[in-house]
């Protein structure tokens, strides 16, 4: 919990109230259904709650963005976000119930009124919103390709809205036809752990 107080010291106490709660909920629900890899569920505050708000380091979202995040599994990077921006509407989506079963279970218990779980494939999501992200779920390329229509073309971020994707490792095949478009963010740039040396964000503006 001490890695979210330090990169992000101007929390409220409900938000730190929030985030504590994480780790017990997130253990509690990992036992009964596995939606964070057993051997990583000690490592849920840099690996995956951090790993999650990197984003609100290139992006303030402001009141009132709306927010698809694909491929959600538990709830990342969606619900650590949720918890940053109460203002923020997360639609949080994946193909497996089970997994948003959590997300629906974890988000009532913490109380969160800014997120809606639902078990959906994005190729079946009709609405448009400002931002889509997701953790990893595919290649680049094939997301971008299924995720673009439901980028919104109506503008209230500094930041292009569009697909904010989090990804580590070597994806330089996956990026190349869009090199002059996107816009790569190394992790490490915000974050000192050592799990964030190799992870980006990459920012690809969508006009639809």
């Amino acid at each position: 919990m001490h890695h979210i107080s330090t990169y992000f010291p101007d929390l409220s106490m409900e938000q730190k109230s929030a985030f504590a709660k994480l780790a017990p909920l997130y253990k509690e629900w990992n036992e009964k259904i596995n939606v964070v890899s057993r051997k990583d569920i000690d490592n849920l505050y840099v690996h995956h709650v951090l790993h999650s708000l990197s984003i609100a380091k290139i992006i303030q979202f402001a009141p009132g963005t709306k927010v698809l995040d694909v491929g959600t599994g538990g709830g990342f990077p969606g619900i650590p976000l949720a918890i940053l921006f109460p203002q923020v509407s997360f639609h949080l989506i994946d193909s497996i119930g089970k997994k948003i079963t959590v997300v629906n279970e974890i988000s009532h218990a913490l109380g969160l009124k800014n997120i809606i779980g639902e078990q959906i494939r994005v190729e079946q999501v009709k609405t448009r919103y400002d931002f889509v992200i997701s953790r990893a779920v595919t290649r680049f390329d094939k997301f971008a390709a299924i995720a673009k229509k439901n980028v919104s073309s109506k503008q209230i971020n500094s930041l292009k809205n569009g697909i904010i994707y989090l990804k580590g490792g070597d994806f330089t095949e996956e990026i190349q036809n869009f090199e002059k478009q996107i816009t790569i963010y190394p992790i490490s740039n915000y974050f000192t752990e050592p799990f964030f040396e190799t992870k980006k964000i990459i920012h690809l503006p969508i006009t639809n």
